[in-house]
C-alpha cells in the first residue's frame, strides 16, 4: 500500500461503493492504496455482482456467464494472478462458429473454406467490390459492415449474429463500440482462406488466463476484503444534498464520497430531485438481458472451443463456453459442461418464458448440432436469469448517456464499470473504471 496523497484524509473520509463486482473491487483496491476507508454495498447474499460464480452441490461450477482474464496489462494480471496466489491455468484461445451445420474457424471471413461454393464465390466477389468503393461517411453499424466485408458476408454472418446478440439490427446501431472485436482482413487473407483449410490465428483474444478452482469470481475474494463488504443491501434510493443511501433492508447509511457500478437505468430513478429530462435519459438506455442455460454431462470431449459463436437464427441459443475446458476443477472427474446464453431486451426482443422453460430447447438444439449424443447422461441443468447482460449501442445511446453522466457529474455521483459506464467493457477494464472512478472523487 502507497502512502496517501497529502492532506487526502481532509477531503475524503470515507468511500462508499455500490456493487461488489470488478468495477467495485477496483473501486475498494484503489481507495486502499490511497488510504481511505471504504464501505462496499452488495445488493446480493454473495459478492461478485455480474462476476459471481457459483458451486452447486452436484460438483458443477459456473460463472454468471463466460468470464476470463486476458488482459494485456501487466500490472491488471499481477494483481489479479496475487488475487489467487498464481493458481491459474492458463490458454491459448480457440473460437469457432457454426452455420446450417458448418463447424468454421474463428474469425469466419478469412475461413470460408467448406463454405458452399457458390457462397464463398459471392462472399469474394463483394469483399473485392467493397474495398474499391468509395463509402462516404459511415453513420451506423451497417454500413461499417457492408464497407468492411462487402454485401454478402455482412448479410449472411453478422448481420444475422447481431439481432440475435444484440437484439436489434446493425442499422440500429453506432459503431462506438466495435474495436479490436471485428477483424478487418486483406483481401489476399479472404481468399487464402477460401482455399485452405489452415489459417493463421487473428482473435484479438490471444490466450487468457482462468482461475484453477473456485471459478473466476476466486480472483475477488481479496479484492472485497480491502473494502468493509455490507451483503444484503439493495440501494433504493439517495440523496445527494443530505448524502444518504437508502437500503431495501430499511437502513439509511451516510455517505462523504460515493462511487456506483449500479445500472443506469436503476440509479437514476433512485435519486431523489432527478429532473425529468435526465430521467427520460436513463430511460432510452438500453441492455440486452440474458438467461444463461448451464448444462454437465457424462464425457469432457463435448468440443474443443473455449466458446462457439451461432449465426443461425433457428438455434434457441446465441453464444455457447465451455467451463470444463476453462479449468478441470469446475466438474467432476472426467465429466464436460456447456453453458449457452439466449439473449433478449426489454426494448426489442421482451423475454417472453421463464428461465427454466429455456432449458431443454438448448439441450434439444446442443444434440441437433451434434455437441450431445442421444446416449449422453446429463448429470447437472440449471438456468440463470441475467437482467443487465451487454450494454446496446443503439443509435440513441450516445446523447442519451451524455445527459446522464453530465448529471451525475453535477451531483457528485462517481460511476463506474460496464453497466456504470454504460459501456461494453471488460473484466480489466472494469477494474480500471473503478479506480478511476475513486480518483476523481479524491481529486
Amino acid at each position: 500500500m502507497v502512502a496517501p496523497e497529502p492532506g487526502l484524509e481532509s477531503r475524503m473520509k470515507s468511500i462508499s461503493i455500490l456493487g461488489s463486482g470488478m468495477a467495485g473491487c477496483g473501486a475498494a483496491y484503489r481507495s486502499a492504496e490511497l488510504g481511505v476507508p471504504s464501505v462496499m454495498y452488495e445488493m446480493h447474499s454473495h459478492y461478485g455482482g455480474h462476476t459471481a460464480s457459483y458451486e452447486f452441490d452436484e460438483g458443477f461450477t459456473f460463472d454468471e456467464g463466460p468470464h476470463v482474464s486476458f488482459s494485456k496489462n501487466a500490472r491488471i494480471k499481477d494483481i489479479l494472478a496475487g488475487c489467487i496466489k498464481g493458481e491459474y491455468v492458463e490458454h491459448k484461445t480457440k473460437v469457432n462458429n457454426h452455420w446450417k451445420g458448418h463447424w468454421i474457424k474463428h474469425p469466419a471471413q478469412i475461413n470460408l473454406y467448406g463454405l458452399p461454393d457458390d457462397l464463398i464465390a459471392r462472399c469474394i466477389e463483394d469483399f473485392r467490390i467493397a474495398c474499391d468503393k468509395e463509402h462516404g461517411p459511415i453513420e451506423n453499424y451497417e454500413q461499417w459492415l457492408l464497407a468492411a466485408f462487402g454485401e454478402t458476408f455482412a448479410r449472411t454472418f453478422p448481420m444475422e449474429y447481431t439481432k440475435k446478440y444484440h437484439t436489434t439490427t446493425a442499422a440500429n446501431m453506432s459503431t462506438d463500440w466495435v474495436g479490436p472485436r471485428l477483424y478487418r482482413p486483406e483481401l489476399e487473407e479472404v481468399l487464402k482462406g477460401a482455399q485452405e483449410p489452415a489459417t493463421d490465428d487473428v482473435h484479438y483474444i490471444e490466450g487468457f488466463r482462468y482461475p484453477k478452482r473456485g471459478g473466476f469470481a476466486a480472483y475477488l475474494g481479496p479484492l472485497v476484503a480491502k473494502s468493509d463488504l455490507r451483503l444484503d443491501h439493495k440501494m433504493v434510493s439517495i440523496n445527494p444534498k443530505k448524502k444518504t443511501i437508502g437500503f431495501a433492508n430499511g437502513k439509511t447509511e451516510k455517505y462523504d464520497g460515493l462511487v456506483s457500478s449500479v445500472p443506469l437505468p436503476d440509479l437514476i430513478p433512485a435519486i431523489e430531485g432527478v429532473p425529468e429530462d435526465v430521467l427520460s435519459a436513463a430511460n432510452r438506455l438500453t441492455c440486452s438481458e440474458a438467461v444463461i442455460v448451464s448444462v454437465g454431462i457424462d464425457r469432457a470431449d463435448i468440443i474443443d472451443a473455449h466458446w462457439t459463436y451461432f449465426y443461425d437464427e433457428d438455434y434457441f441459443f446465441t453464444r455457447l463456453s465451455t467451463p470444463h475446458l476453462q479449468s478441470d476443477q469446475n466438474v467432476p472427474p472426467g465429466c464436460g459442461s456447456i453453458q449457452a446464453e439466449c439473449y433478449y431486451s426489454k426494448k426489442y426482443r421482451p423475454l417472453d418464458r421463464r428461465p427454466e422453460d429455456c432449458i431443454e430447447p438448448v439441450i434439444a438444439d446442443l444434440r441437433r448440432c451434434g455437441l450431445f449424443r442421444d446416449s449422453d447422461k446429463i448429470l447437472f441443468k440449471h438456468a440463470m436469469h441475467i437482467p443487465y447482460a451487454n450494454v446496446i449501442f443503439d443509435l440513441e445511446r450516445k446523447e442519451a448517456l451524455a445527459t446522464v453522466h453530465g448529471y451525475l457529474d453535477d451531483v457528485g455521483i462517481a460511476y463506474c464499470g460496464r453497466y456504470g459506464d454504460w459501456l461494453y467493457i471488460w473484466t480489466d477494464q472494469a477494474f480500471m473504471s473503478g479506480e478511476r472512478a475513486v480518483q476523481r472523487l479524491v481529486g
